[in-house]
Parts: structure tokens; C-alpha cells; sequence
């Protein structure tokens, strides 16, 4: 149940960091472009997502001494499944046309990334206490 849980709560701030990732998204493209601005849009939803999931996703868990480190290790952590989500983001902005194809690359990228990001978030960042 608690595993569920995590899990419905990994979601919400997925949703969340979805919307921030859309809107730094739309507000910087005209100065960076669609492929930079992505960077900037994908780091501010994982900051927004690291927040949100060590408050509620993983709240109890065991956090590093330092919460720079923390927000590090989850960045870092989150690689695996932000190259998946860029990937499918290009893909989409290089197959489709309009006005939000960027925003449903955006979704779409995020879907395809959100079980390695998951489990990523679960066992390498927030390692649950260990009872024995």
C-alpha cells in the first residue's frame, strides 16, 4: 500500500512538473529555441518534481546530509529517464506541426520517461528505511 501510495503522490508531482515544464517551455522558446529551452524547461519541472517528492512521494525516507546533495543525486538520478523524454520530444517536434506539438512532446516525453524515473527516484535517491 505505502509502494501505491508513493506512487499516486510520484504522479501528482509529475502533473505538476509537467505544467511548470510546459510553461518555461512556451515563455523561453522565442529566446533559446525549442532545444535549449527544453533543457531549461526539463530542469526546473525536476526541481519543482524533487520538492513535491520529498515532501509527499518519499516523505520518511532517508535523505542525504545535505540538501544540495540531495537535489543533486535526484538530478542525476533523473538522467536516464530525461533522455528518454528528450528523445521523444524531438521525435514529436520532427514528425508533427502546430502551435502545441512542443507541449505534447513535452507530455508524451514525460510518459515514456515516468517508470525509469520512478524507480530511479525510489531506490537510488529515497532509499526507503530498512527494517530487520
Amino acid at each position: 500500500m505505502k509502494g501505491a501510495r508513493s506512487f499516486a503522490w510520484f504522479l501528482v508531482a509529475g502533473v505538476v512538473g509537467l505544467v511548470v515544464d510546459v510553461v518555461v517551455l512556451y515563455l523561453f522558446a522565442p529566446l533559446l529555441g525549442w532545444y535549449v529551452a527544453r533543457v531549461l524547461s526539463f530542469l526546473s519541472a525536476a526541481t519543482v518534481t524533487w520538492l513535491m517528492n520529498r515532501s509527499f512521494a518519499f516523505a520518511g525516507s532517508v535523505r542525504h546530509e545535505s540538501l544540495l546533495r540531495e537535489y543533486l543525486s535526484y538530478l542525476t538520478a533523473m538522467l536516464g529517464g530525461a533522455a528518454v523524454n528528450y528523445a521523444v520530444y524531438v521525435v514529436v517536434l520532427h514528425w508533427l506541426a502546430g502551435a502545441w506539438v512542443a507541449a505534447l512532446g513535452v507530455a508524451l516525453g514525460s510518459l515514456s520517461g515516468l517508470a525509469v524515473n520512478f524507480l530511479s527516484a525510489r531506490y537510488l535517491v529515497f532509499k526507503a528505511h530498512r527494517t530487520r
